[in-house]
């Protein structure tokens, strides 16, 4: 509970009591004085009343003066009635004095006058002692109420004295205590309020600010110094180049490495600003320009920079560095480091393995193409007629060495995108040609499933591509739908404008592709596991580097069990642009 909230409800509850004390006393002083106005001013009138009216009965009551004062005295009676049967004895009275003044020597009627008298005062009396007795109930109750009450408010009062300051006063000379202590530099000093009040904020202050000065005691100068010695020594070691940024893009370090890179002195560049050093030289600017433009994505590829008295390629990667700082909850950025793997051995394999199967693959289309002259040779009735089973075997080899021609095809293709060796030959392209090479190309296959392919391109279109590529991309999407397509089924073939675009779309009816899986499908060399297809997983990565070698776009979507729709966009051609 807060101080403040405590404070409150002390001096509240005080004000709640003080003022039911004096409530309840002027209550019940009201009552005791309403009962004693009731005595005094009914009651004992009567009997003063009456005490006259005797003391004129017993003078001469034949004069007409006393007769006037006790006719006065009557009148009073008369108006002060409030007893039950008072009025009666009122009226016996006024009967009997009518007829005294008529006959004032009878001393019946006088002795009569005085009884009536006496029952008027005893009456009364009566009535006094029955409304002492419920004024003294009144005193009683009022003694009994508030004592009560006064004892429940001493109570209260008492637990709010003894509890109050000391709810106040302990934990500020705990703090005080504790904050001596840390001024004897006892930086392990806690102090530990469980309270969920200012006294608890409090404490979560000073304890963080101890913990802080205990940071900075642990961290003496000679041992900080000693670690920067000892990271600056290890930084400079590494035989690969390290730039350390702080939260201001300053330069921390740079190794003697990435100086040596850069070609850059260590004075020119500790401590200045890391943009105001990409202005002068080229290769700092590219190492950090996604620092200030975020968006970029030339940071995906390799960094090629002369380094060993060769062309070098280098890996870069950006590292934030985030601490949360002692006794703080929210984690903070203090600065960058910009890192530097050299890849240059991987690369020289990488071109090797490049070279190699690029040599292979050329190398095997000559003897495949000499088997498929053989082939065709072999079929030439001229030279003899074949057998079933020679027949046969002559289809096998003709299906094996036409996969073979594929597979060499589809790594000479990879080998020029892999050495960025893609020559693109962009013209003014009609659709229909490309769809009808595609067709074509698959005719065959499609024949041999009875696979129906329906074309819907209502309108001449052109598109600004390379026909032979283009070409190949869609023959290959439309391969691929018929290899996976169950027999007697459809494919599609939609080409239409959209906006700037001219979008090409294969819909197959076949297996579809899982949902786990339809974003790797243009990974190289990637096959969806389980497949029993043949095929070397390198049609749909090829195709999506010439599609974007284009300026295009590729993507894939499947409803895995109903089928699949590849799809890619390549800019369109009017007339208007001639």
């Amino acid at each position: 509970m807060k101080i403040k909230t405590k404070l409150l409800l002390g001096v509240g509850l005080l004000f709640i009591m003080i003022a039911l004390l004096t409530t309840l006393g002027l209550w019940y002083i009201n009552q005791l004085s309403g009962d004693s106005k009731n005595i005094l001013t009914d009651n004992y009138n009567t009997i003063d009343y009456c005490r006259q009216m005797l003391n004129s009965l017993n003078k001469d009551i034949a004069d007409t003066g006393t007769q006037a004062d006790f006719q006065a005295n009557l009148l009073q009676q008369k108006n002060t009635i409030t007893e039950t049967g008072e009025r009666e004895l009122t009226d016996k009275l006024e009967a009997d004095f009518n007829q005294l003044i008529r006959t004032p020597a009878d001393s019946m009627l006088q002795n009569n006058i005085r009884h009536d008298l006496m029952d008027i005062m005893l009456l009364n009396m009566q009535a006094i002692q029955r409304k002492s007795s419920i004024a003294g109930q009144t005193a009683e109750s009022a003694v009994f109420w508030i004592s009560l009450t006064g004892v429940i408010c001493f109570v209260l009062a008492f637990t709010m004295l003894v509890n109050l300051p000391g709810n106040i006063a302990n934990p500020i000379k705990e703090l005080t205590t504790s904050i001596k202590q840390v001024a004897a530099q006892n930086y392990s000093e806690r102090v530990h309020f469980e309270q969920h009040n200012e006294f608890g904020e409090l404490a979560a202050a000073f304890n963080t600010m101890a913990g802080k000065l205990q940071e900075y005691q642990a961290g003496s100068l000679e041992k900080l110094m000693m670690e920067k010695k000892r990271i600056e020594t290890l930084i400079n070691n590494m035989s690969e180049p390290v730039i350390g940024l702080d939260n201001n893009r300053d330069i921390l370090f740079m190794n003697n490495t990435a100086l040596q890179i850069t070609g850059l002195q260590q004075q020119q560049v500790i401590g200045k600003p890391v943009q105001e050093i990409a202005t002068k030289n080229d290769l700092v600017k590219k190492l950090t320009e996604e620092l200030f433009n975020p968006g970029s994505t030339t940071h995906t590829a390799p960094v090629k920079i002369y380094a060993d008295n060769k062309e070098s390629y280098f890996e870069k990667e950006i590292i934030p560095i985030r601490i949360i700082p002692t006794g703080e909850k929210e984690e903070k950025h203090i600065g960058d480091v910009i890192m530097l793997q050299n890849i240059t051995p991987y690369k020289e394999l990488d071109f090797a393995k490049t070279n190699f199967i690029a040599t292979v693959s050329h190398e095997l289309k000559t003897p495949i193409s000499a088997i498929k002259m053989s082939l065709q040779l072999l079929e030439n009735k001229q030279i003899g007629t074949l057998n079933t089973e020679q027949q046969g075997l002559v289809e096998s080899i003709r299906d094996d060495a036409g996969r073979l021609l594929k597979i060499t095809g589809e790594l000479l293709n990879m080998t020029q995108v892999e050495s960025g060796s893609i020559h693109i030959n962009i013209t003014p392209t009609d659709v229909r040609d490309i769809i009808h090479y595609a067709i074509n190309a698959n005719k065959t296959a499609a024949e041999q499933k009875q696979v129906s392919i329906h074309i819907k391109a209502n309108t001449p279109l052109s598109v600004f591509a390379d026909s032979e590529k283009t070409a190949w991309v869609l023959t290959n999407l439309l391969s691929n739908a018929i290899r996976y397509s169950h027999d007697h089924s459809t494919i599609d073939i939609t080409v239409q404008e959209e906006n700037d675009k001219i979008r090409f779309s294969v819909t197959d009816t076949g297996q579809g592709i899982p949902p786990e899986y339809i974003n790797k499908v243009f990974d190289r060399y990637f096959r969806i596991p389980g497949t029993k297809k043949e095929g070397t997983g390198l049609g749909l990565s090829i195709s999506k580097e010439f599609i974007e070698a284009q300026g295009g776009t590729i993507s894939a979507k499947s409803d895995f069990g109903a089928g699949s729709t590849f799809s890619f966009w390549l800019k369109g051609f009017h007339t208007s642009n001639t």
